[in-house]
């Protein structure tokens, strides 16, 4: 047959993954997979495999993340695909486009209660964009095809298929997997210009830009719209570092004043939800730039939403020739919080508190982040002050849980990183909590010459579980953790480095020390238990 392709399941499977850019898969030994192996290690597909079936889906979404394309986990028959909803779940709430292929216990035979027999389809459809049992060896190509081109298309999300042992094992001749054509979504006009109208008539316009201007590949346009009106920026989510630190439109620490005081806010490529106070910013106007309709706010009523490809719509926004109010006074006292808060910042992160306070840490590690560096924060109160105290350089660079809130990301997502980065720093930021979910996976970095830096902010407690609780009931239960628990021999024992740290001075040493180490090196820095990051409650 000309133009085609003869194998085993897992030959085909491989073949219609690099149509689609894969090349490489994170998984977790199963023999229901073993052909996707086989086929992986005998044509050079990179095979990166975990301790935690959740650590290779995360990895796969980290992927997907950083190289805006599909990320691939391999998971075997039922345990294997359960232990993953947590990491499809995040893939999902991050519109984050993962495929994971599942083992499945024989069809022949189903009901008979062969090992692990578990429809996975009905667990995982509402959380994937596509879901399917895929029934025959001929048709894997194209039910990965239509799977990855429903990841692929906005708003982005993970895909599933399961094969069927005997599906995956036997031979077949198919048509050679074509290039994949993905659907653009053009915005209402009118809608975009609406938008325009509103930030450049506005006297204090804001825009607020979040995970989708990275992931739509629409970076420069974001910049080309705000230099163009002249609106002044703020992000979240790997929207971070779209407008560079030094950009004079490019601001962070003046947030609070800026939404409490802006007549127009412009959310762009984010969801209206409780990092965003749910999209309630007083008498300003609201405008919601989205990717597609089904991301539209339901429980706000924005001025207007524009929906769809977000380079599209930013570009119109630059291109804005209409009349437009002067926005410099604006910008200029907005700058100005700005900084007062910064030399705010500058003191906490110096401070030589004992015991170390969270902020000190961050301060050190500002002096030894290269520009280009992946920090990944995986944790609740002290992944926090990340948030506050890092500023990516470059868009693309940082990695949290996103919405869903997840812990337990941070040892898959760093493994992602290191795949797609092998040259960069890649720093993850961990809670003790959040240690107890993936700490064990330095075990896998280690073992496949994956070096990562792994910094602990270890208080002994949860944090946002310990102070809140003894604010409402005057005492707290389950909310106490080991007090300075050695994470860094954990690490050593599983074939990486690390040392404790308990005054502020060692910090930045230790954090030098961990960068050149050359293995997964893990800095636990024992913190103040008493220190907790402000906020209100996300939890309504």
């Amino acid at each position: 047959m000309t133009g085609s392709i003869e194998g085993h399941g897992g030959e085909l499977a491989i073949a219609a993954l690099r149509a689609y850019g894969v090349t490489e898969m994170f998984t977790l030994s199963g023999g229901h997979v073993f052909p996707l192996y086989t086929a992986a290690h005998e044509s050079g597909f990179d095979i990166y495999d975990v301790r935690h079936e959740q650590s290779a889906v995360f990895a796969a979404e980290a992927v997907a993340k950083l190289r805006r394309r599909p990320g691939l986990a391999v998971l075997t028959a039922g345990p294997g695909v359960t232990n993953g909803v947590s990491g499809l779940t995040s893939a999902h709430f991050n519109g984050s486009p993962v495929l994971v292929l599942g083992g499945r216990a024989p069809a022949f035979r189903w009901g008979s209660g062969s090992l692990q027999e578990l429809d996975h389809v009905p667990l995982v459809a509402p959380i994937t964009k596509y879901a399917a049992t895929v029934t025959a060896t001929e048709n894997i190509p194209g039910e990965i095809g239509a799977a990855l081109t429903a990841a692929l298309t906005p708003h982005r999300g993970p895909v599933f298929l399961d094969l069927p042992l005997e599906v995956v094992f036997s031979t077949a001749e198919v048509a050679r997997p074509g290039v994949p054509a993905v659907p653009v979504l053009e915005a209402d006009p009118d809608e975009v210009r609406r938008a325009a109208e509103l930030l450049a008539g506005a006297d204090r316009p804001v825009i607020i830009a979040g995970s989708d201007v990275w992931t739509g590949d629409a970076v420069s346009e974001l910049r080309a719209a705000a230099e163009a009106l002249r609106v002044p920026v703020f992000a979240n989510g790997m929207g971070r570092g779209a407008l560079p630190p030094g950009h004079p439109l490019a601001f962070s620490r003046a947030r609070r004043a800026a939404l409490n005081e802006a007549d127009v806010v412009a959310v762009v490529g984010t969801p209206l939800d409780f990092r965003l106070g749910f999209g309630d910013f007083g008498d300003a106007r609201v405008v919601h730039i989205v990717d597609t309709p089904e991301q539209r706010a339901g429980h706000v009523s924005p001025a207007v939403s524009p929906a769809g490809d977000l380079g599209r719509v930013l570009a119109a926004l630059a291109d804005f020739s209409g009349d437009r109010v002067d926005h410099e006074e604006w910008i200029s006292g907005l700058r100005a919080a700005e900084d007062a808060a910064r030399a705010r910042d500058g003191e906490t992160m110096a401070a030589e508190s004992d015991p170390i306070k969270p902020a000190r840490i961050y301060g050190e590690l500002r002096k030894v982040l290269a520009p280009d560096a992946v920090t990944i924060g995986d944790g609740g109160d002290f992944v926090s002050y990340a948030g506050r105290y890092l500023e990516p350089a470059q868009p693309g660079t940082w990695l949290d849980p996103g919405p869903y809130g997840c812990l337990g990301t941070g040892l898959g997502y760093a493994m992602g990183a290191r795949v797609t980065y092998p040259d960069r720093q890649i720093c993850v930021l961990m809670g003790d909590g959040a240690a107890g979910f993936s700490l064990m996976d330095a075990e896998s970095l280690a073992r496949q010459g994956l070096p990562v830096v792994i910094v602990v902010g270890n208080n002994g407690i949860w944090g946002l579980e310990k102070h809140p609780m003894r604010a409402m009931y005057g005492y707290d239960v389950a909310a106490d953790l080991q007090p300075g628990l050695r994470y860094d021999d954990v690490v050593r024992a599983l074939g990486g480095a690390g040392e404790t740290v308990e005054k502020p001075a060692g910090i930045g040493p230790a954090l030098r020390r961990a960068f050149d180490a050359g293995v997964p090196y893990l800095v636990n820095v024992l913190t103040d238990p008493a220190d907790a990051y402000p906020r209100s409650s996300n939890l309504a």
